[in-house]
């Protein structure tokens, strides 16, 4: 295991102008609501009965103003490197104790990691944790955010996993990459500082979707033992059809050709109704940690995150769900701008705090 400082260097020019862009941001996201919906230049947007909140609706309008209509590209350096941009865009960094980046052992080599301890911690839980990008885009730096916030309301330390991505290394090496990473976080818990008897396995989207995966694998496999799961907007049946697909397919953050996109980069050695990539299709979902199961109001992947849900409960799990209302999908990195993004990154942790301590 080895470390280095837990951040990318920026020269005082980058420092500043970032600093001077998350200002303007938040100032504008901070105006009365009846501003923020003028700034969009649209009308409040209502789908059965809900309203996007206008902080997404602020948002939708700021990535028009950049020309970014679509998470996918021709090319996928440059649908990373655009991820990247809008994910630490806005970002700020929330204090904790401690943050520091590691090396673990992978199945095909070194993988990146990055360590995150709250202040007043002590011996806490220790929630492993892959980040959301279709498979395919994002890294530790883009949710360096999120895990800050869960580290601070879970009260738990956080092990942020940089697992390969497709398309080249499609299924199943990120799965291989998280199996490993969760297997060395059981084995070096008491070596962080961390509770061993208390982990959990927990992601955003395509890291929800990885969760879900492995989480079932160690309950047919004997292990590791998980304390609770953590599922933030997952997909979990990437061949079915739900009414939020078509719903949102077009306009908002997660396209239909977006998932459709990454699905391609993801799916080249495995069919998309296989369980090990679409779990609400599995056999048996009995036995499984405690889920904590959040979906967006406006997001593509909504139905099929609440199905999931319900099919864990009815197979006798513990399930904590609920939707939040009027976000979209990739909240969790909109929570530098937007305070009801960060509220509910925060619901989120408090809720892990309560599944952690049962």
């Amino acid at each position: 295991m080895s470390s280095s400082e837990a951040a990318s260097p920026r020269s005082k020019t980058e420092e500043l102008l970032a600093r001077a862009e998350l200002a303007i941001a938040r100032g504008l996201f901070n105006l009365p609501t009846t501003w923020k919906l003028r700034i969009s230049g649209r009308p409040p947007l209502e789908i059965d009965g809900a309203a996007l909140h206008p902080d997404m609706q602020l948002l939708l309008a700021t990535q028009r103003w950049r020309g970014v209509g679509t998470l996918w590209a021709p090319e996928v350096r440059v649908a990373r490197a655009n991820m990247r941009e809008g994910a630490t865009r806005y970002a700020d960094a929330p204090p904790v104790a401690s943050v520091e980046n590691l090396e673990i052992p992978g199945p095909a080599g070194p993988l990146r990691a990055r360590h995150y301890v709250p202040a007043g911690a002590g011996r806490a839980p220790l929630l492993v944790y892959f980040h959301g990008g279709g498979f395919t885009l994002g890294d530790l730096d883009t949710h360096d955010m999120p895990c800050r916030l869960l580290a601070r309301s879970a009260h738990a330390q956080v092990l942020s996993i940089d697992y390969r991505l497709a398309p080249e290394h499609p299924y199943p090496a990120a799965l291989d990459d998280g199996h490993s990473a969760l297997r060395w976080a059981r084995d070096h818990a008491a070596e962080l500082g961390a509770d061993p008897q208390r982990i959990a396995l927990g992601g955003d989207s395509a890291g929800g979707n990885m969760s879900t995966v492995i989480a079932i694998d160690c309950a047919r496999r004997g292990g590791p033992a998980l304390r609770a799961q953590l599922l933030i907007y997952p997909p979990t049946d990437l061949a079915g059809e739900f009414p939020s697909r078509k719903q949102f397919a077009e306009g908002l953050v997660l396209t239909r050709r977006d998932s459709d996109w990454f699905n391609a980069q993801y799916l080249q050695n495995v069919s998309a109704e296989d369980p090990r990539v679409s779990p609400l299709r599995a056999p048996d979902l009995g036995g499984l940690p405690p889920a904590l199961v959040v979906t967006a109001g406006f997001d593509t992947l909504r139905d099929e995150g609440e199905a999931y849900a319900g099919a864990l409960r009815r197979a006798g799990n513990r399930v904590v769900s609920w939707r939040e209302r009027g976000l979209l999908h990739g909240f969790v990195n909109y929570a530098g701008v937007s305070r009801e993004a960060r509220a509910a990154v925060e619901r989120i942790g408090h809720a892990l705090r309560e599944l952690l301590q049962g």
